[in-house]
């Protein structure tokens, strides 16, 4: 039988605030709703009159400003900073721990991100402006995987989720790599780092087009539940091979 290292501790779920599962069941119920009304045709008027307004309303200077502050939606870039900030991390506290979380996250985002946009398959306000050109009304219905899949991922904002996800560990892993230098980091600047980047993502993804807003509804909803799922994960507690050593101890700061 493999060993696993030990840990003095029980494996206990780590509270969330709110605190309760049926938040997380109210989350996956909207987000259930929320496909089953666009799969049935409801909701259009609202991404329509959305991405008209945004469309007259975007002068250059405010395009490109919006462009800019997108970038913080992007899935690779924010996986590798958590990525590497878990590495460094690990190497101060001398504890694979540390790696978990970003490894954790990227599983999770992978596995339902996107195979829920290739499902739904849903094109983007933009897709009747550039290839492949589709009538308006066409772009707005879901399941139309007659068309290439590289035109019908819209739904759910990628951006979006994933900055819920990714900005969360990166706020998890920041307090604990800076106390090691000696840094003490405010209550409320993690809570900045948690809320704002995804906020101004949702924002930015709409005003550009680039989603409807239903779109960023469905990956704000996802994205909390699975925030809540990772927040909850005892990251301390959680059995690993004996083989590790000493590299198996807690990760100061991930209780």
């Amino acid at each position: 039988m493999r060993q696993t290292s030990g840990v003095r501790r029980d494996l206990r779920l780590r509270p969330v605030r709110p605190a309760g599962w049926w938040w997380d069941g109210l989350l996956l119920a909207a987000l259930v709703a929320l496909t089953v009304a666009l799969a049935s045709g409801h909701l259009f008027g609202l991404d329509r009159a959305v991405a008209d307004w945004s469309a007259a309303h975007r002068p250059t200077a405010v395009r490109w400003i919006a462009m800019a502050l997108n970038l913080l939606g992007q899935g690779t870039p924010l996986t590798l900073l958590a990525a590497g900030l878990g590495v460094l991390l690990a190497l101060r506290v001398r504890s694979v721990r540390a790696v978990l979380p970003p490894v954790t996250a990227f599983v999770l985002t992978f596995f339902t991100i996107g195979p829920l946009k290739v499902w739904t398959a849903r094109p983007a306000p933009s897709a009747s402006v550039k290839e492949p050109f589709l009538p308006p009304e066409q772009t707005l219905p879901l399941f139309q995987h007659d068309l290439p899949v590289r035109f019908a991922q819209s739904y759910p904002s990628g951006h979006v989720a994933n900055a819920i996800v990714w900005y969360g560990v990166l706020a998890l892993l920041l307090a604990p790599l800076l106390r090691t230098v000696g840094r003490a980091v405010p209550a409320r600047l993690i809570t900045v780092v948690r809320v704002a980047p995804p906020a101004i993502v949702f924002c930015t993804t709409v005003y550009l087009g680039w989603h409807w807003i239903t779109d960023s509804v469905a990956g704000l909803l996802l994205g909390l539940l699975l925030d809540r799922l990772l927040r909850r994960v005892p990251w301390n507690a959680l059995p690993l091979p004996a083989r590790l050593g000493a590299w198996g101890r807690p990760a100061d700061g991930l209780d």
